[in-house]
């Protein structure tokens, strides 16, 4: 009972955050490109591959941490729903095939990146 409690809190952190990343990137960076969304999504990327490789290759994490953070407060920031449905308004209602095109591009490269540079931080922070 108590991983679950772990794991909602962190849920909820998660989502919190990504509203908070939300807001900033509206204001900074403007609304005509779902910033936020790739942001939450590229940093998530990195952050659930740095989280799981440290949690497989060393004791630094343990399996209710990794949980706690993965499932938990990833899972709350992370969004595939909101890149979905912002990309399918771009390309179907707006058509603005080359924004939506290159949310996908930008989107799918940013976090591919992210996630090796998660597994390389996590490598090197476990000396393997």
């Amino acid at each position: 009972m108590t991983r679950v409690l772990l794991i909602s809190l962190a849920g909820a952190l998660g989502t919190a955050s990504r509203y908070f990343v939300g807001v900033f990137a509206g204001r900074a960076l403007g609304t005509a490109f779902p910033y936020a969304t790739l942001i939450v999504n590229v940093l998530g990327c990195f952050l659930i591959a740095l989280v799981s490789e440290l949690a497989l290759s060393t004791t630094l994490v343990s399996p209710t941490l990794r949980m706690t953070l993965t499932t938990g407060f990833m899972g709350g920031f992370t969004t595939y729903s909101s890149f979905n449905y912002e990309t399918t308004t771009l390309l179907v209602r707006d058509r603005a095939w080359a924004t939506g095109l290159t949310n996908v591009g930008v989107t799918m490269l940013g976090c591919f990146v992210a996630g090796l540079l998660g597994l390389a931080v996590a490598r090197r922070i476990a000396g393997s």
